[in-house]
């Protein structure tokens, strides 16, 4: 795991990564044509600084003071994630542009997230992922990317790899406040921002957030808006996650709304509810089978979590349940969310169906009997559910 230095000299110190995370890295940034715009004094003290923040390893952004906008230019703020525990990739984004998810984030499972902004050179997506995919260091990709691009001194671009490692890049010219975070797993960038407090507010609010990745870079979006964002205002915004087994794990955008970042929050609950924790379920089970019990047991945790978040819902309660059983895993948590979702909708032949299957699973064929004997009674015209019920009656003659 690459982190700054205060982050390191804390956990060497013996202080720990929660505290550590309360240092979130400063924004990079670093001041053009100082010489021309102060006077010599001044500039050679302020060219110390910089010095000084070199040193420290801290990658060099943009900041004019005074600078004039260019409002023609989309501006925007965003944060590219990796999440060790899940192995997730991730881009979050927003911007006064229009449907900036068709631009800005890219991904690609097992390999890298990369954010292309300001004026956006739509190439360093997909060539980037690719030299990510070559095994080539982020900042190395970096370098290949802007080298060869002869208006690289108006891009702006975030990286973070399946490892962790991440690098930005802010070009000399972009407008407005203009800089950087590279933190431990994620990058944070931005352009024509409010201040520099957008970019360090996201820092902070994704490494002290809690939940999965996708959580968390809706923490960092709302963190950036909270202190001011993009000085134009707000537009569109999208969401990215991808991860092994699923080329697109969430893929959300919205790109023309007044307060986008709100509508994405919402957008991502809707698809929370109604996908996520089967996905995570389905990942679980191909993590045990691939001997990679820890994140297997975080997959599942998550899959929970989302269930406990709407405990009114009876259709997420079975759905869940209904993937726990089938799946042969966490047959208890099957049980108690397939007897829940009885308790929310008792007329639904195939929530008894479900309880049905749990109890079958656990073993228990009489209970499973009894409750397929209801979902058959409720859903008559079922013939699955009518075919499951004499199969297990012929079990239980055969025993």
């Amino acid at each position: 795991m690459e982190r700054d230095l205060q982050h390191e000299e804390m956990i060497a110190e013996g202080r720990g990564e929660s505290e550590a995370r309360d240092r979130t890295p400063e924004p990079c940034r670093r001041m053009a044509s100082v010489g021309e715009i102060m006077k010599p004094g001044i500039a050679r003290i302020a060219m110390v600084f910089v010095i000084l923040i070199a040193v420290v390893g801290l990658v060099p952004g943009r900041c004019l003071p005074g600078e004039r906008l260019d409002f023609d230019h989309p501006g925007t703020f965003s944060i590219v994630a990796y999440d060790s525990t899940t192995g997730e990739l991730g881009v979050a984004v927003q911007s006064k542009a229009f449907a900036v998810g068709a631009a800005v984030p890219h991904a690609e499972p097992g390999v890298g997230a990369i954010a292309t902004q300001a004026q956006t050179n739509l190439s360093y997506g997909p060539e980037g992922i690719a030299l990510l995919g070559m095994g080539i260091p982020v900042d190395k990709v970096v370098e290949i990317l802007t080298s060869k691009d002869e208006n690289a001194e108006v891009r702006q671009l975030g990286i973070v790899d399946a490892h962790g490692h991440a690098a930005c890049y802010t070009g000399e010219m972009c407008t407005g406040w203009a800089g950087h975070i590279v933190g431990p797993h994620y990058a944070v960038q931005g352009n024509i921002l409010a201040n520099e407090n957008v970019v360090r507010e996201m820092a902070r609010a994704f490494e002290r957030a809690g939940g999965t990745l996708a959580e968390r870079l809706l923490a960092a979006l709302q963190a950036g808006q909270r202190a001011g964002g993009d000085q134009r205002g707000q537009q569109s915004a999208a969401l990215l996650v991808v991860k092994e087994g699923f080329t697109r794990f969430v893929d959300l955008r919205v790109d023309d709304h007044e307060t986008p970042i709100d509508e994405l929050e919402r957008l991502f609950r809707l698809h929370e509810r109604g996908y996520e924790s089967i996905m995570r379920i389905r990942s679980g089970k191909e993590c045990l089978e691939g001997g990679f019990a820890e994140k297997a047991e975080r997959e599942f945790e998550y899959a929970l979590a989302i269930v406990e978040k709407y405990p009114d819902d009876a259709e997420l309660q079975n759905n869940t349940a209904w993937a726990l059983a089938t799946g042969d895993v966490l047959l208890d948590d099957a049980l108690r969310l397939a007897e829940r979702a009885v308790e929310l909708a008792p007329d639904k032949g195939h929530i008894w169906d479900t309880l049905g299957e749990a109890h079958f699973r656990r073993g228990e064929l009489a209970q499973a009997i009894r409750a397929q004997e209801k979902a058959v009674e409720l859903s008559p015209e079922t013939e699955l559910f009518r075919e499951r019920l004499e199969e297990w009656r012929a079990i239980a003659r055969d025993r």
